[in-house]
């Protein structure tokens, strides 16, 4: 059995996944939804959230990096699928090979798809990215009548084909910013400017999930939601997220590793920035900062243990943490909920970002590979589900163990425990993603990762 998983877990419930893709759709009808997977599905596990997403609808897929759009392609995904992180000298040609619709922001890019396209004797699939105002990747407005001239240049040799033209908000998660109504005018002014040059795009888009949410003129052919799909709210702004119909979808727990009486005076974890005020039992939390917990949450982290809300004794170290129970008992194999959905009291990634002073995004997103995920799929009465988000049999645990072949799943009778929150367990370390589909057991039928909708 993997150990690890005994001290501490992520559970994401796959069920929450598909149901928040169906919320968002609900938001934006006529338009299509892109569930954004980069960075390794904001923690969630890019490949099983990437299968529930399409589930449940989503008929398109978008990353950051093209190693993560190669990622989705080997574990069996054959719809749209967009990355937009690009540098000199990327993977264009493979990106061009395996049907991934790639950003272009510049001519130094368009040169290099273009190119890469030729050699490979395929159409690019290309969509270009206008900056309207954020100031990150994108071409400037004065730019953009030569990009696109040079596109549709480029498109009638049938090196590339147009599929879309897009931008990005910077303040949509604050509702009435000035900058969202300026952002949306250039955007128009762009599109224009582009029908001008003979560009036919198959999709538009610029709402990510605040816009998604709260400004349907901003909808247009397609939304891209990111951190929604995993029922973290965009902004304290917006609202939380059982206002918009989302539900947070990972669970962090983990197992106490030590509880122990000690007396008043006593100092706590590196600095003794704690000294507990009188006897107390302190109990520790075998995660840190090498997991993904902030250090600078040290003494403002909430965690849930035996029955009462927490803070983060002292400092956070590497690998653990210390909260003081005063006079409630605990014991060792306890479960410390670090953050879930709420449903049982304890804390969220949003109350972890304010003890943070960070965002609900950061949270999920940091907690590292050391920490197993855990898919689980509370449509189908809580039964685990496999690495890759194929249902499994009810009395089975699976770990991942690297094999030179790639990844290998070994079966296990699975003991129940009462610490957990799930009657049984499946783990996924960060290993090689698996080259076979699984199908994920839903209310809106079972679809492989393929790009198939609902």
């Amino acid at each position: 059995m993997n150990e690890t998983a005994k001290r501490a877990r992520a559970v994401v419930d796959l069920a929450a996944v598909r149901a928040n893709v169906r919320a968002l759709r609900d938001r934006a009808p006529g338009a299509e939804l892109m569930a954004v997977v980069k960075s390794d599905g904001y923690g969630h596990g890019a490949v099983p959230c990437a299968r529930a997403a399409r589930a449940a609808g989503a008929a398109w897929l978008g990353t950051a990096l093209p190693e993560e759009a190669f990622a989705l392609r080997a574990a069996g995904d054959t719809g749209r699928l967009m990355c937009w992180l690009w540098t000199p000298g990327g993977p264009w040609r493979r990106a061009v090979e395996q049907d991934i619709d790639v950003s272009v922001s510049g001519l130094w890019a368009l040169r290099e798809v273009t190119d890469a396209a030729r050699a490979a004797g395929r159409t690019a699939r290309v969509q270009l990215k206008i900056d309207t105002g954020l100031g990150r990747s994108g071409c400037q407005p004065a730019d953009w009548p030569e990009l696109t001239a040079a596109a549709r240049a480029a498109e009638v040799t049938g090196a590339l084909r147009v599929t879309g033209v897009w931008s990005h908000f910077a303040c949509a998660d604050e509702p009435g910013h000035p900058s969202i109504a300026a952002q949306l005018d250039v955007f128009h002014q762009a599109l224009r400017t582009a029908e001008s040059a003979g560009l036919r795009p198959e999709v538009r888009h610029i709402a990510n999930t605040p816009a998604t949410l709260t400004l349907p003129e901003a909808h247009f052919d397609l939304v891209r939601a990111g951190i929604g799909i995993y029922g973290v709210s965009p902004s304290p702004e917006l609202g939380a997220p059982e206002d918009f119909g989302l539900r947070p979808a990972m669970t962090l727990e983990a197992a106490l590793a030590s509880v122990k009486r000690v007396p008043g005076g006593h100092g706590v974890s590196y600095g003794h920035r704690y000294i507990t005020p009188g006897e107390t039992t302190l109990a520790l939390v075998p995660l840190g900062y090498a997991d993904g917990i902030p250090r600078h949450a040290s003494g403002t982290g909430p965690v849930l243990v035996a029955g009462k809300w927490r803070t983060i004794a002292g400092r956070v170290a590497m690998d653990q943490f210390v909260v003081d129970l005063g006079g409630d008992s605990a014991e060792e194999g306890d479960l410390a909920v670090l953050f879930g959905p709420g449903d049982r009291g304890e804390p969220t990634a949003e109350d972890w970002g304010r003890a943070a002073g960070t965002i609900g995004y950061e949270i999920v997103t940091r907690i590292g590979s050391r920490v197993p995920r855990v898919y689980v799929d509370s449509d189908i009465n809580g039964r685990v589900v496999g690495a890759d988000g194929e249902e499994e049999a009810p009395e089975a645990e699976h770990e991942e163990t690297g094999t030179e072949a790639g990844t290998e799943i070994r079966t296990h009778t699975a003991p129940k425990t009462a610490t957990s929150t799930a009657t049984h367990t499946a783990t996924n370390t960060e290993a090689t993603v698996p080259t076979t589909t699984a199908t994920a057991g839903t209310a809106d039928g079972d679809t492989a990762l393929t790009g198939g909708t609902a």
